[in-house]
C-alpha cells in the first residue's frame, strides 16, 4: 500500500512556517515513516514541473504557507488546489495576510518606488525596476509580476482547512499532521489547531475587572515589568483580549503583548475594529484632548491591530 503524500509550499511569506515545520523536531521521521514528502522547496530539488506531472488529487494534503502577492503565488496556489486533496492555509500569511498585507496600506507603484528609489539605504543610480520580462541576447528573462494588493490563499482558491500562527506552534503543526495521517479530520472548512477561546483566557497573568489606562507605553519602555499582572493593566498594548487561542500565551509570559498571530477569536469579524474598541473602552479620561493624546501614544495603529490580517479584515486594503 503506498504512503500518503504531503506538499509543503510557501508563496509570500518570511519562511518561518517551513522552519516551524522542521521544529516538530524526531517527528520528523514519523512523518517520513507513514508520509512520503512530495513537494517541498526549502528542504528538497524538485520543480514546478514536477508537480504540473503529477495527476489531479494526487498529493493527499498540502500545506500551504504564504500570501498571494505576485503572479506566481497565484498559479501554484491553483497548480496545487488542482493536485491536491486536501488544501490547508498553513500560517497567518496564508490564513490572514500577516506582514505581507500591510502592503495594502500603500500602492503597487508607491512599493516600487520606496523600495528602489526613496529607501535611505538604496543605491540605484541607474534607476533600475525589475519587469515582468527582459530580453537578452541569450534568451527572455521573466520575474513574477507584483500584484496591487495581497489577498489570502482563501480569496483565490477554495481551502479545506486553516491553521493559524506566526508561525504554528510545533505541537499544534503536529497534532494536524496526526489527524490527517489518522484520517481523523474535523468538517471541512475548520480551523485547526487551535482552540475557541482568547488568548487572555490561556494567559496566567493577574486580570482587573475594570481596566483604566492614563498612557499607553511600548514594553522597552519600563523599568521593570510586572511579571504576573495583565500586561494592558500596566499600559502596554496586547491584542490577546481578540486574538484566538492555541499558541499557550507565549508572548505574554516573555513580558510582551500579544501581536495576533491566531486571528480573530471566535466569533470576531475584525480583529483590528474589536481591538480598538476595547483599547478605547479603558482610556481612563472624559477630556477631548487629553483622550487624543493618550490614544496618539499607540505607535501605528493599523500595523499594531490589523498586523497579521488586514488583507482578511474587512477593511481589506486602502482604496
Amino acid at each position: 500500500m503506498s504512503k500518503p503524500k504531503i506538499a509543503v509550499y510557501w508563496a509570500a511569506s518570511c519562511g518561518g512556517c517551513e522552519i516551524a515545520f522542521l521544529d516538530i523536531r524526531e517527528k520528523i521521521i514519523e512523518v517520513d515513516k507513514a508520509a512520503d514528502i512530495v513537494f517541498c522547496p526549502c528542504i528538497m530539488d524538485t520543480k514546478y514541473k514536477d508537480v504540473e506531472e503529477m495527476a489531479n488529487g494526487e498529493v493527499d494534503v498540502c500545506l500551504f504557507n504564504g500570501a498571494i502577492r505576485n503572479d506566481e503565488n497565484l498559479h501554484m496556489a491553483r497548480l496545487l488546489r488542482k493536485k491536491s486533496k486536501i488544501l490547508v492555509a498553513f500560517g497567518s500569511c496564508a490564513t490572514e495576510g500577516c506582514i505581507p498585507g500591510l502592503g495594502n496600506l500603500t500602492t503597487k507603484k508607491g512599493i516600487i518606488d520606496y523600495v528602489y528609489h526613496q529607501a535611505p539605504s538604496n543605491d540605484n543610480k541607474g534607476k533600475t525596476e525589475p519587469k515582468p520580462l527582459t530580453k537578452t541576447k541569450n534568451g527572455n528573462l521573466s520575474l513574477p509580476e507584483l500584484f496591487s494588493y495581497v489577498r489570502t490563499l482563501d480569496q483565490v482558491v477554495d481551502v479545506d482547512y486553516r491553521m493559524p500562527g506566526c508561525p504554528p506552534v510545533a505541537d499544534q503543526i503536529w497534532n494536524v499532521l496526526e489527524a490527517v495521517l489518522s484520517g481523523n479530520l474535523p468538517p471541512k472548512g475548520a480551523v485547526i489547531g487551535v482552540n475557541p477561546k482568547t488568548v487572555c483566557d490561556e494567559c496566567p497573568r493577574e486580570k482587573s475587572e475594570d481596566k483604566v489606562v492614563k498612557k499607553f507605553v511600548r514594553p522597552h519602555m519600563v523599568k521593570e515589568i510586572d511579571p504576573d499582572k495583565c500586561l494592558l493593566d500596566q499600559g502596554i498594548i496586547c491584542n490577546g483580549p481578540a486574538t484566538r487561542a492555541g499558541c499557550g500565551a507565549l508572548c505574554t509570559q516573555v513580558n510582551l503583548g500579544c501581536r495576533g498571530c491566531y486571528g480573530p477569536a471566535e466569533g470576531i469579524d475584525d480583529i483590528g475594529g474589536k481591538l480598538a474598541g476595547a483599547i478605547a473602552s479603558m482610556v481612563d479620561s472624559n477630556d477631548p484632548e487629553e483622550i487624543e493624546k493618550i490614544v496618539n501614544e499607540i505607535p501605528d495603529p493599523v500595523g499594531t491591530f490589523y498586523r497579521f490580517n488586514l488583507p482578511g479584515s474587512i477593511i481589506g486594503r486602502k482604496i
